[in-house]
């Protein structure tokens, strides 16, 4: 069965006007349950994220920082959000809700959260809308209960995951691969095990040459028994921060090969959301929904 990690709390009330768009996390779920794709036994609601599995991947004073409200203004201009208490609890919940899908995947082959993908947290620091890395908190996770002894992290969001990259820096059980665009947000780039930048414009054709030639060959010379996946549907050529050109035919081309790769190599595979900007909203939760369309297919 796919699992799908959703919660109110996902969907937090931002001042009007701020660009990040909120409401996906209502609608997406929304047109799942609507078209049969998911059921209510899908959904679950994730509990928030201990204090001390976040600890094994964020610094102390970083956390207690975030915690109490004590960020400097420089720091929260960084995040981009208005800091209040009941984002950083948001934050936990999507944290929690990636380790939860970890472990569904982990007995049912794919699991999905509908939130997630927050890849610029660095150990010590939030940044691009992202307080806590939840990929990276679930992989720590896995790590420490010995659920898993190699993981490969497959960030195919626009922007490059900098935050994951540092906080895996010096993990040799965590192999992080990062394919986006070379021109875009961050502007200084960590360095992940594997980065694949690439120019504006790009377009389905050279996107998908460029990944297939790419993932399998990695997962036959790294042998991860478990994938993070973050899907991103920023690539889009309607998206207004991505700067990439492709279709949304194309990016569900990239998401069943993805799915098909994990499935073919028996890996288990949790998948976080990630990003999508494109000016109607419409078009960000079809592009999600694609996702999760093809998890059913692939995997049930």
């Amino acid at each position: 069965m796919l699992k799908i990690a959703w919660s109110p709390i996902y969907k937090y009330q931002l001042p009007e006007g701020h660009r990040f768009p909120m409401e996906k996390y209502d609608l997406l779920p929304e047109q799942l349950l609507y078209e049969g794709t998911a059921g209510n036994e899908n959904f679950f609601a994730p509990a928030p994220v201990e204090e001390a599995v976040i600890l094994l991947s964020h610094e102390a004073d970083y956390w207690q920082r975030l915690k109490n409200q004590t960020l400097a203004p420089k720091e929260i201009r960084a995040i981009g959000f208005p800091m209040t208490e009941t984002l950083v609890r948001r934050g936990a919940h999507i944290s929690g809700g990636t380790i939860q899908c970890a472990q569904f995947a982990i007995e049912y082959g794919c699991s999905m959260n509908i939130a997630g993908g927050t890849h610029h947290a660095f150990s010590y620091k939030g940044e691009g809308f992202c307080l806590l890395n939840d990929i990276a908190i679930a992989a720590n996770f896995l790590l420490k209960k010995g659920l898993s002894q190699k993981i490969l992290i497959v960030d195919l969001d626009v922007h490059q995951g900098n935050g994951t990259a540092q906080i895996f820096s010096n993990e040799p059980r965590v192999f992080t691969f990062s394919m986006h665009g070379a021109k875009n947000y961050p502007a200084r780039k960590e360095k992940s095990d594997l980065d694949i930048g690439l120019p504006d414009k790009t377009e389905d054709r050279e996107y998908l040459k460029i990944l297939k030639a790419t993932l399998p060959p990695l997962i036959e010379a790294i042998q991860p028994d478990f994938v993070f996946y973050l899907s991103g549907v920023d690539v889009l050529e309607s998206d207004k921060l991505g700067r990439l050109s492709m279709s949304l035919e194309g990016c569900k081309a990239r998401d069943r090969f993805v799915l098909e790769s994990c499935k073919n190599y028996r890996l288990p595979v949790a998948v976080s959301m990630g990003r999508g900007y494109s000016e109607r909203l419409a078009t960000i939760v079809e592009a999600h929904a694609n996702t999760f369309r093809l998890a059913q297919e692939v995997f049930f």
